[in-house]
């Protein structure tokens, strides 16, 4: 399939501002975004401000707006479309879930209307291995579009103040302020004075420099077989990661599918990236090989519904991470690049950091200082899967190598299964101590020896120490809330 075709299939399931969002987004990869027309000067030091907080890009981060408008901020949200908006489901574990409600941001009876799907277990399979099923992960499919719906209600309820279709241009910080300047969709702009910016634009942040990138094509489809064989889709089985063959193209490519409604599944079509590969690879291209392999991964009549892309900016923990670029800006959300670097759910980060991370921009607010910088959760245990995913991002060139990726992630995989369940489920969940990640490393490279010369090839000798002591901490950190 070629490009031309692909954006085709995309404007006919979405439309054309759908297809705009496509192209403004690999345009940001090719060229990095920046905000490059701030206001004309900084406020001063007594000069009033219009918002305490002024959360610019609102998807899954519009989850903070009405925790921080319930702890008692002024909150304006601005967003280049229209806040709250979204076209696909989000997958979390049951317990993962409950944090909206201890939030006080829907009740049990609303959270309970917004789950779609359950299954009884997932699982991942790597071409050429086995199927490791495991329970507790990712096994409810949220209705996404109508919990933001109703999180914007919530905001608006406790008076947070929505600007749909203002873009950030620039920013300039004072001493207890920032300013912030703003273009709306006919070009007149605007400026807005905040005592704290979060910014959650994800990868279109000029602050979401992390050194992994993982570009994601798919959507909601129908038409897929249901049934129980490999190429089919089950119901009550969610599809955590899934390899239907080796690396080509230089790229190991990976789906995931997640059962929804009735009759409908959302797929998507990834791989790990390295961020200084700029411009090499769009996501029209990737969108051209989902279009063009899916009988690969599951058979029938496909219909795209929803499409659903993006650039999920990945952090491996070895090089600096993304920082704001003044001690007014927050980042959250993918701009922050806090997530597992593994398995990258934003959707489960997001949940563990709302309250804790609100709670810190409110304390800052108080005391009229710099919220810490991060102010979002950061589990020990992403200094250990960090390079796991850098090795992901850099498999083999050798043809002859196609398979050894694969190879190793069902020697990885086999490991987890065998450790157990619950142990399992920790690793995906991000709850796995230092400890029980030394012991799967330990009992992975028993299976696959090979794996010491694959890890000192990619990460060199530096990059190994650095790994070694990461890791370290993580389990030095262990019982002290480190983050």
């Amino acid at each position: 399939m070629t490009p031309d075709e692909a954006r085709a299939r995309v404007r006919e399931a979405a439309g054309p501002e759908l297809l705009e969002r496509l192209a403004h987004l690999d345009a940001t990869r090719s060229h990095p975004p920046a905000d490059d027309r701030p206001p004309a000067r900084a406020p001063g030091r007594d000069d009033p401000t219009d918002c305490d907080v002024a959360l610019v890009g609102a998807g899954l981060s519009l989850l903070y707006a009405p925790v921080l408008a319930a702890l008692g901020a002024r909150v304006h949200v601005f967003d280049r479309g229209r806040a709250g908006a979204t076209h696909r489901e989000w997958n979390a574990s049951a317990r993962e879930l409950d944090a909206l409600v201890a939030m006080g941001v829907i009740t049990a009876d609303e959270l309970a209307g917004l789950v779609v799907a359950r299954y009884r277990e997932g699982f991942c399979r790597w071409h050429g291995g086995g199927t490791y099923p495991v329970t507790g992960v990712l096994d409810r499919s949220v209705d996404a579009g109508a919990l933001l719906a109703l999180v914007r209600r919530r905001a608006e309820s406790l008076g947070v103040v929505f600007h749909d279709g203002w873009a950030l241009t620039g920013h300039a910080s004072g001493e207890r302020s920032i300013a912030l300047r703003f273009v709306d969709r006919g070009g007149a702009a605007s400026e807005v004075v905040a005592r704290v910016m979060i910014d959650a634009r994800g990868a279109a942040s000029p602050s979401a420099t992390a050194d992994l990138i993982c570009p994601t094509v798919g959507g909601v489809l129908t038409g897929l077989a249901e049934g129980d064989a490999a190429d089919e889709i089950d119901p009550a089985v969610g599809e955590i990661l899934v390899t239907t063959e080796g690396v080509e193209a230089g790229r190991q490519h990976i789906w995931e599918g997640f059962p929804g409604r009735a009759g409908e599944t959302t797929v998507y079509l990834f791989y790990y990236d390295k961020r200084e590969r700029v411009g090499d690879g769009s996501l029209v291209d990737l969108y051209a090989r989902f279009f063009a392999t899916l009988p690969r991964y599951k058979r029938g009549a496909a219909q795209l519904e929803r499409p659903t892309f993006g650039y999920i900016p990945g952090w491996s923990r070895l090089s600096a991470a993304p920082r704001p670029p003044s001690p007014r800006i927050v980042l959250v959300g993918d701009a922050a690049a806090r997530h597992s670097p593994l398995t990258y759910c934003g959707f489960g980060a997001t949940l563990r950091s709302v309250s804790a991370a609100s709670a810190r921009v409110m304390a800052a607010l108080d005391a009229e200082a710099p919220a810490p910088d991060p102010v979002v959760h950061d589990t020990p245990l992403h200094r250990g899967t960090g390079a796991l995913a850098h090795m992901i991002a850099s498999p083999p060139t050798d043809p002859t190598q196609a398979g050894a990726l694969n190879g190793l992630l069902d020697a990885a995989f086999g490991t987890l299964h065998t450790m157990g369940d619950e142990a399992y489920g920790r690793l995906l969940r991000d709850e796995m101590s230092g400890a029980e990640f030394m012991r799967f490393l330990h009992s992975t490279s028993r299976r696959r020896p090979e794996v010491y010369g694959w890890v000192f090839r990619v990460l060199g000798v530096g990059g190994v120490g650095r790994w070694g002591a990461g890791v370290l901490r993580a389990l030095g950190g262990e019982g002290r809330g480190v983050r």
